[in-house]
């Protein structure tokens, strides 16, 4: 029996806003790729042409079988939708295929594009759409029902016949969405798993609403790192004139979202007049679905290596994280810092923590928080 395992379970969802060709098509939301078993393709010996049964649904089984169809339209761009969503690492004695889709707002109507990819000459047994496939609106209840599919194959069980590999463009219609929809679910689909997915969509993220990148004072490098070794603080580099700022309440952090790279303050405490830190080895924000946006380097000072920072007692200065860019529709997001390496050094720690649930409208409202303030000192 072939092992149904499914990678990525959840089709984590994120959203652009991406012009195509045909301008009047924007993107609205897309799953990210996951993969999911494919049953084993029969091979005539006389045609050596290979079949595939695709496994039944609990939607077909009273429909009519309308039997083969060549017609379907061939997205020949599918790894420029979604790239670098490819999973690794997956067993060579099973077989299996990519899920993708992407939902659209297209000519004043809203269009579910359904991806599959031909595992065999011809597939047997598939099932798109009937009017239990659906758009649920979770602000207002609103319904939007399908009523449509691109090929006719509404409400019917039919077959595929194609070139092995092509990846197919089925569409599934739906009337258009009101326009300050965000939160949706999108139901009966099974064979692309929307069986009530949760999904955020945000019309008009416009790059008007993203933040200029930020300016920060640069500190001053005292002495770089010399054969660094975390056990030894003498090794370390050594910075002084960091970016002041007022004091402010503990954990307090500051985001600015650009289309390139989304920006992260740390309002970071001196305690002495000289005080070591070590930042960003595998620092990450997560979002509610379980997407990780990556560290991508820490701005003036190393990723990873202890540091030491001269200064005043009582300092609060910026630390500045670079992250991989978030998208504009997200309300919150989870900050995580793994545990560090142990080291040698008085006290030594490297706590990991996490602060889950972070609202990124307060986060960027807190950017004035990190303007720029000169030590005042009275003897």
């Amino acid at each position: 029996m072939k092992r149904t395992i499914i990678f990525s379970l959840l089709a984590l969802v994120c959203t652009a806003m991406q012009a195509q060709q045909n301008k009047n098509v924007k993107v609205l939301a897309k799953s990210f790729v996951f993969m999911a078993p494919c049953p084993e393709a029969v091979i005539d010996k006389k045609t050596k042409k290979k079949t595939v049964e695709w496994p039944s649904t609990e939607n077909n089984s009273w429909h009519d079988n309308m039997g083969i169809i060549s017609n379907v339209p061939v997205e020949k761009n599918i790894d420029s939708i979604f790239p670098d969503n490819i999973p690794s690492g997956l067993p060579s004695s099973y077989s299996y295929h990519r899920v993708m889709w992407q939902l659209t707002e297209e000519d004043d109507q809203t269009v579910l594009h359904c991806y599959f990819r031909m595992p065999a000459d011809v597939v047997n047994n598939l099932w798109l759409a009937s009017e239990e496939c659906v758009i649920l609106d979770k602000q207002t209840g609103t319904i939007y029902q399908s009523r449509g599919t691109e090929p006719d194959c509404y409400k019917r069980v039919f077959s595929v016949k194609g070139k092995e590999g092509d990846v197919l463009d089925f569409k599934i219609f739906f009337p258009p969405l009101a326009p300050d929809t965000k939160d949706i679910a999108i139901y009966g689909v099974p064979n692309w798993y929307l069986r009530g997915m949760d999904v955020s969509l945000q019309y008009h993220l416009d790059v008007a609403h993203y933040d200029t990148i930020p300016k920060f004072h640069h500190p001053h490098l005292v002495s770089p790192a010399k054969d660094y070794n975390k056990d030894n603080f003498q090794s370390w580099a050594v910075y002084d004139d960091p970016h002041l700022i007022k004091p402010v309440a503990e954990n307090t952090l500051a985001l600015w979202l650009t289309p390139e790279a989304t920006y992260m303050a740390v309002a970071t405490e001196m305690n002495w007049m000289r005080e070591y830190f070590g930042r960003g080895t595998g620092d990450v924000l997560m979002d509610s679905n379980g997407h990780q946006y990556k560290l991508k380097e820490m701005q003036e000072y190393p990723t990873g290596p202890m540091f030491w920072m001269e200064g005043c007692s009582g300092d609060y200065f910026a630390i500045v994280h670079v992250f991989e860019p978030l998208p504009l529709y997200l309300d919150k997001i989870t900050y995580i810092v793994p545990e560090g390496e142990p080291f040698a050094m008085w006290g030594a720690s490297w706590e990991g923590k996490v602060q889950p649930d972070l609202d990124i409208k307060t986060l960027r409202a807190n950017q004035h928080l990190f303007q720029y303030h000169p030590r005042v000192v009275k003897k």
